[in-house]
């Protein structure tokens, strides 16, 4: 596993070892009208059952073609307004379906792409698409610019380097995003138009193996305030032997400093689990040097058989000071959940798959388009 922040890692790998993934995450909060959102791009989905079940039935020989990771492609558009879902847009696809280059950075799938200035170091998104099983459609151009970069890099020495391929490529701890999102309800016509001014973040992630073969666990976060941003990462591997990887990063608004942690003591506490939602902490703590950081896991944002995303509140206390509710998105997955089929009937419910009929995805829309009339 790695750590980076080069940018020339932001281009598309194209992933070929069966079980491989790759993503490009995007989110921004705007504190001000409530609305925030998070954008991601796959080649190689790996939360998804098909590519899972694909990939089991291939390594246990019950299936002879070896799943080619974009042809499990994807894309996914949550909205949030006062932390309660607004869009919830997940979409897989076949290879036809995405496009991206090994020289430029940018990615396309469907109609939604993103694309890299590097003169302006701005990032242009596009979207559009149409929900039908909400009876939506949705487009927005929005812009990531006045990035943050930092130069950071960081091996893991688990048996001594030999570990399966997964890099987190820190790309924007954070930037300005402006633009604009229009909601249409396709029943009735009626358009809603949100203006974006707000604070934003972006990675990219790839794996060469299935992340239930190799990471168990895995909390990440960020939050933004007038003082400090700060960005946590700690992963758990499978391999009990192995060290957890640990980052913590601070950077100060007024000097316009980096400082990054990656010795840090973690614990967890306050232990939940839901229905269909994993085992996990609501309360993290991270120990290091002259300084601790509190992140407890206030409202649920999302979540799923392997995953939880959150709006959190995070207190910082130094030598000399402590800042309280600092707020921002954080996120945990239990990687070893995909492995459940019953568990996967209920992820297909919330994916759109092209060219493949699904009951529970009918259902589940069908429930949560009740309850979007209901909150009306």
């Amino acid at each position: 596993m790695k750590i980076t922040t080069k940018l020339d890692q932001e281009r598309w790998h194209e992933m070929q070892d069966p079980g491989a993934y790759e993503w490009w995450y995007f989110d921004a909060e705007d504190k001000e009208s409530g609305f925030s959102f998070v954008l991601i791009w796959f080649s190689g989905f790996p939360f998804s059952p098909y590519y899972t079940s694909h990939y089991e039935k291939w390594k246990n020989r019950s299936r002879a073609d070896a799943p080619s990771p974009s042809n499990y492609s994807g894309f996914s558009f949550q909205l949030y307004e006062n932390q309660r879902e607004i869009i919830n847009f997940i979409r897989e696809g076949r290879r036809e379906l995405f496009e991206s280059s090994r020289t430029d950075i940018g990615v396309r799938f469907e109609k939604n792409r993103f694309t890299y200035n590097a003169l302006r170091d701005e990032y242009t998104l596009d979207i559009d698409f149409t929900f039908p099983a909400r009876h939506k459609a949705l487009k927005a151009t929005l812009l990531f610019k006045s990035c943050k970069r930092l130069v950071y890099e960081k091996k893991d020495n688990n048996n001594n380097g030999r570990v399966p391929l997964h890099q987190w490529l820190l790309s924007v701890p954070g930037a300005d995003v402006e633009g604009a999102i229009t909601i249409t309800e396709t029943s009735d016509h009626t358009v809603r138009t949100i203006p974006v001014k707000a604070k934003g973040y972006h990675d990219h992630n790839l794996g060469a193996v299935p992340m239930q073969e190799y990471i168990s666990r895995w909390y990440w976060g960020r939050a933004f305030s007038a003082h400090f941003d700060i960005i946590y990462y700690v992963v758990f591997f499978k391999n009990n032997d192995y060290q957890p990887l640990s980052l913590l990063l601070l950077h100060d608004n007024q000097s316009e400093t980096f400082t990054i942690y990656d010795t840090v003591q973690f614990h967890e506490s306050n232990f939940r689990r839901g229905l269909f939602s994993p085992l996990h902490s609501r309360d993290l703590y991270l120990h290091f040097e002259h300084a601790n950081l509190k992140i407890h896991h206030n409202t649920v944002l999302d979540a799923g058989p392997f995953y939880l995303r959150f709006a959190s509140s995070i207190t910082l206390q130094t030598e000399d000071q402590q800042i309280e509710n600092i707020t921002g998105i954080s996120e945990f997955l239990n990687p070893l959940r995909l492995e459940s089929r019953f568990m996967r009937v209920f992820t297909r419910s919330r994916i759109w798959r092209d060219g493949e009929a699904s009951i529970m995805y009918g259902i589940y829309n069908r429930f949560k388009r009740s309850l979007d009339w209901n909150n009306r």
